[in-house]
Order: structure tokens, then sequence, then C-alpha cells
């Protein structure tokens, strides 16, 4: 079986599908894996660190399987083999239409975003680490874009009040609460969540 890694297309994608380490462990059954040149570019990974753990650089988009971040394109579709495999997020609620185009393709298509949370697939969840993520640059943009600080400021010149915060949207696993849970480390005066899952109500309170 032959996996291919292509690098992703869309405006601001940093992330790619495999990593080396993972690379080995596929080598190690007998998997060929190919990677486009640059797929790991935006992520900080060379392509010397792709051939040391035993992939080859290549043409990708022929492969048994190819796997991606982001769903592909219409120009991406049809660089796919038909009767071949694709692995990654494809946005099938809000493109229904990238599905249409695979099926006509030939493609049998994965989504990750649509595999149940339960603990057998746990190993495959691939939304809550990224999740996490989101809820943590959420803290951080928002600090950015915040028009006061957000902890308390003593100073000689005078005293700032910390700022109140509210994160919309408490989640499931980890977005809200790892916003929340930034803003607590900078000592925002109060931080706030909504949500509607009344079991994540503890976790809305601020400490502070």
């Amino acid at each position: 079986m032959k996996v291919g890694v292509p690098r992703e297309s869309a405006d601001g994608e940093r992330r790619v599908a495999l990593v080396p380490d993972v690379v080995k462990r596929l080598q190690g059954k007998g998997v060929e894996v190919v990677v486009e040149a640059g797929a790991g570019e935006q992520a900080l990974i060379p392509d010397a660190l792709y051939t040391d753990a035993g992939a080859s650089i290549g043409d990708p988009w022929g492969a048994d399987v190819v796997v991606k971040v982001a769903p592909p394109t219409a120009a991406e579709i049809g660089r796919l083999r038909r009767g071949g495999t694709l692995v990654g997020f494809l946005a099938p609620r809000t493109q229904p239409e990238t599905l249409q185009a695979l099926a006509r393709a030939g493609v049998t298509a994965f989504a990750m975003e649509a595999i149940p949370r339960i603990s057998r697939a746990q190993s495959m969840d691939a939304l809550s680490s990224q999740a996490n993520v989101a809820g943590y640059k959420a803290a951080l943009l928002g600090a950015d874009h915040a028009t006061r600080f957000y902890p308390m400021l003593m100073t000689a010149a005078g005293t700032i009040k910390p700022a109140r915060v509210l994160v919309l949207g408490i989640g499931v696993a980890a977005p809200g609460v790892d916003a929340g849970q930034v803003h607590r480390h900078v000592r925002s005066g109060r931080v706030s969540h909504t949500g509607t899952r009344r079991s994540r109500r503890s976790d809305t309170f601020s400490p502070l």
C-alpha cells in the first residue's frame, strides 16, 4: 500500500497530515509513504526529516490512500486516483459539493470530523486535539485585539483594573475550557462562559 501526503493549499493552513514519527510507524508495517516536496514546511518539518523516516519525496496524488488536513479543492480532487481513498477533514455538513465531487471521481472518502467520539475511536479523534489548540489560540488573539490589559497592573502611575472576559461556548471537551484557563492564568478579573451543556456548569465559574 502507498500513502500520499500532499502539501496543503488552503490559505493560512500550516498543518500537515503526517509527521515523520508516524511515517516511521507506517514504514514498520510495510506501508510506502510519498510526501510532496515542502508538505511539512509550514509546520517547520523539512523534507529531510521525512526522508530520514523512510518516506520518499514525490507526487502523492496517485497513492492508494491520500491523507490531507483541509478539504480538497476541485483541482485536487481531479488529481486523485479513481478507486483511491482520501482521509482528512471534509466538512461534509457545510461543503456537500465536495463529497459529491469525490463520489463522481470514484474516490472513497473518510471525514475525520465524522468519527464518533467513543472509547474505541479515541485514538482517531482529531476534533478534541484541534479544539484544544483553537481554544488556546482564541484567548491569545482576544488579548491581542482587546482594548485593555487582561491582568491587573499596579504601577507608580496608578492601578489598571483587570479586564472582564466572556468566552462564548464552553464546548464539549476543550475549546471554551482552554480559553477560560488561559484567561485565568493571566489573572483576568472575571472570566465567564456561555454554553448549553449543564454538565459543564462548574467549568464556567472563575476562581477569581
